[in-house]
């Protein structure tokens, strides 16, 4: 079993960004936005419709195929006192959710909460992760109402965007399974056009599915980084993708992650060989420069957030040296970051 390694340090992580740097909107057409090409020894800029170029037929893009939900709930106490719920993920029992709450100190169990007229949450347990919450809703289910009243729950440094727009573009053109609470932001850039172009020139496309949690967006606390747990999160690797994943590598493919969640599904599946197995579960997986990859040859993600787990997984796939070169040259270049930014295609340089 992998374990991190004890001489990284939260601050090795981090990096000064101006505010006017980071994107609160997308570009108008998906694949316009930029794409940064990241060698051993060089560095491409190009756009994100340019992707082909760098890929060869018989490879293999793994996309996440997650939806988000509109998992934020805005509610009120019988006083008038606003409360937020975020929802995470649905538990076995019928119409209950794990949730975090704002203003957690005070809020009691068992008060009823409105969210819109006939739809109410109460929080009935205190849990590790936040709360126990049962949802009620009058004259429709409760998955009709919280997709009625709920809101994307967009990163808090995206303060700018039009909500309309985010209904649509804030979702990947490939999403299917509902229980994301945000983003796999690399699949955004994505249209059905360069998937089809993709296609035509012999580069396949499979998917995997990771409901991304709130851990995403949650800073790390731990300066010792050994000691941060990750929040566990809900995955699925179906038995064609693992064929096909193993199938791409046997010919002497290269299988390349769409997104630093999709990278981890795969991980998390992976056999000592190198080929990955069915599966589905949860995956807690941390990974620190150090990690040893078994599964995947590229990775294609976004500029990501000082001192968070996906950059320093980014760290990992390229080196620590390359990965500071590389947000160097994106900062000085006038790239666009975090969720609505721009993209980078990585390849270890084992794989050129």
């Amino acid at each position: 079993m992998y374990s991190p390694s004890t001489s990284w340090r939260l601050s090795h992580f981090d990096y000064r960004l101006a505010q006017e740097r980071i994107a609160q909107r997308p570009v108008k057409v998906r694949d316009r936005s930029r794409l940064m090409v990241s060698l051993p020894h060089t560095i491409q800029d190009r756009l994100f419709r340019h992707l082909p170029d760098w890929l060869a037929p018989g490879d293999l893009l793994v996309l996440n195929d997650t939806r988000v939900i509109p998992a934020r709930l805005w509610a009120r106490k019988p006083s008038g006192g606003r409360i937020e719920i975020l929802l995470i993920r649905p538990l076995p029992e019928a119409d209950q959710w794990e949730a975090m709450a704002s203003g957690n100190k005070k809020v009691p169990l068992g008060l009823t909460l409105t969210v819109a007229p006939g739809f109410h949450a109460t929080l009935v347990e205190r849990l590790a992760s936040g709360f126990r919450v049962r949802l009620q809703a009058t004259g429709a289910s409760v998955g009709e109402a919280i997709q009625q009243h709920g809101h994307l729950p967009l990163p808090p440094y995206i303060t700018g965007s039009d909500p309309q727009e985010d209904r649509q573009r804030y979702q990947t053109v490939f999403a299917r399974h509902p229980g994301a609470v945000a983003a796999p932001t690399a699949g955004l850039h994505l249209t059905l056009p360069l998937l089809a172009r993709l296609r035509a020139q012999g580069i396949q496309t499979t998917t995997v599915t990771l409901h991304v949690g709130p851990g995403t967006f949650q800073p790390v606390r731990e300066e010792r980084l050994a000691q941060h747990r990750m929040h566990h999160e809900r995955c699925l690797l179906s038995p064609q993708a693992a064929r096909l994943i193993n199938a791409t590598h046997a010919r002497g493919g290269r299988v390349i992650a769409v997104g630093t969640t999709a990278l981890r599904v795969l991980e998390s599946a992976a056999l000592p060989s190198g080929r990955v197995r069915p599966f589905a579960g949860e995956t807690g997986l941390f990974i620190l420069p150090g990690y040893r990859f078994r599964t995947v040859d590229g990775l294609i993600t976004n500029f990501h957030l000082p001192r968070s787990t996906l950059l320093m997984l980014v760290a990992a796939f390229i080196g620590k040296r390359r990965l500071d070169r590389d947000y160097a040259h994106a900062i000085a270049h006038g790239y666009r970051f975090y969720s609505y930014g721009d993209a980078q295609l990585l390849f270890p340089q084992d794989r050129i």
